[in-house]
């Protein structure tokens, strides 16, 4: 099992490359059944969960290409309708497949999604949008089986607005009869990509970004040639690491208004940030100052996934500082690894109270989710001493080669093989 082994205390300057956005590439990847052409799908970073998602592809007949960071998917034969478990119960995100097969086969049958153990993630949203479009679903034995006899255009509301039940009703709605209004939409920017992508092919999804979307059925899709936007938390990750270590870095291929909701945070620590065209340079202070409080919200709030990267920096802050957790419920599971680490962090139900301490102290910590990693790697980047960070495979789901990209700026890290 690899580990990361890293050496705290070095302040970080240079510049770094954000890739595209593994949120954007799943959901994109799955939109090329939509069509039996090929489409190619460009800045792609190499990720666990990105070749779990290659793997279906392959599993129900798609031909898939890699070339660098460029995939290239001939869907033309497609063999099967079921997606298959072994990488279903690895990664949350195999969900949305199931609105892309239904649409290009007219069935699907998937288990239920495994990925990080950060809470419940129900999928009802998913399942009731599908339904509202005609489509007939069973549950039985873990399993769930779509069969639609017609895609019918719907009005459906969100209960919550999911990003995935977002997606996932947006590709089978390109294969229903008629218009599909989806209120109470998700905003995040990957939408807005999912939606350039459809519309490339052929498509008319209109509305990403906002509340409201409307996408007009039965249009004759076509493969399609697409960049994917560039990961706004990995980005926000990288900032935090200047952030934490009193640095100077230039972030390059961010998309400002992506990442704005990160920027407001880090300015409140002191941290001086301008854009210029697609970087971002921030100027970090020796010890941030504390954050009064954070609450995590669907965007366009603080992401829920840049929580626990926050909590690192402010666990060295020049005070107290609030940080509320309303998306997942156990989302505070890196805490008590940062305690190891000498920070001074009391929970309370969603609620996570950081008392700024002067140093962190390296240590041998766990790395339970993606994101929780990622903080326990900007810890180790401040603390003195040696951090090891056990079980990378959550953080690779999720940053490609990290420990190269954070060398680049100045971090003494390395990943090691047991």
């Amino acid at each position: 099992m690899a580990k990361y082994i890293i050496t705290g205390g070095n302040r970080l300057e240079g510049s770094i490359r954000v890739p595209g956005a593994k949120n954007s590439v799943l959901p994109i990847l799955a939109a090329a059944l939509l069509t039996d052409e090929q489409s190619v799908i460009r800045d792609c970073p190499n990720l666990v969960d990105i070749e779990k998602a290659v793997g279906i592809l392959r599993a129900v007949g798609c031909k898939v290409k890699i070339e660098g960071g460029t995939i290239i998917v001939d869907p033309s034969n497609i063999t099967t309708h079921i997606i298959p478990d072994e990488y279903v119960k690895e990664i949350r995100s195999s969900i949305i497949f199931l609105g892309a097969m239904v649409a290009r086969a007219g069935k699907a049958r998937v288990t239920y999604p495994g990925g990080c153990e950060i809470g419940q993630r129900p999928i009802n949203l998913h399942l009731k949008g599908l339904e509202d479009l005609g489509v007939n679903i069973e549950e039985s034995y873990g399993y769930i089986e779509c069969k639609e006899s017609k895609l019918t255009g719907a009005d459906i509301h969100l209960d919550y607005p999911s990003v995935g039940a977002t997606e996932n009703i947006i590709m089978a709605a390109t294969a229903a009869h008629g218009y599909t209004i989806i209120r109470n939409a998700a905003k995040e920017p990957e939408i807005t990509d999912l939606q350039d992508f459809i519309n490339a092919m052929g498509g008319c999804v209109a509305g990403a970004g906002t509340s409201t979307i409307m996408v007009e059925g039965r249009r004759p899709l076509r493969g399609a040639d697409h960049t994917i936007i560039p990961d706004r938390i990995v980005a926000g990750t990288y900032l935090g690491a200047a952030a934490i270590t009193g640095g100077e870095i230039m972030v390059e291929n961010v998309v400002f208004d992506h990442v704005q909701p990160i920027i407001a945070k880090l300015r409140e620590t002191g941290a001086v940030i301008r854009a210029s065209g697609s970087a971002v340079h921030i100027k970090s202070k020796d010890r941030p100052f504390p954050v009064y409080k954070t609450t995590t919200l669907p965007h366009p709030g603080f992401p829920t996934d840049m929580q626990a990267p926050l909590v690192s920096i402010l666990t060295v802050a020049r005070g107290t500082s609030v940080v509320v957790e309303t998306i997942f419920e156990n989302r505070f599971k890196h805490v008590p690894e940062l305690m190891r680490m000498g920070a001074d962090i009391r929970i309370d139900g969603k609620t996570a109270v950081i008392q700024g301490v002067e140093k962190l102290r390296g240590a041998e910590v766990l790395s339970w989710d993606l994101r929780g990693g990622a903080a326990l790697v900007l810890a180790g980047l401040r603390a003195e001493g040696q951090t090891v960070i056990d079980d990378l495979h959550h953080i690779e789901r999720g940053y490609e080669r990290l420990e190269h990209s954070l060398r680049s700026i100045g971090a003494q890290i390395d990943k090691v093989e047991d």
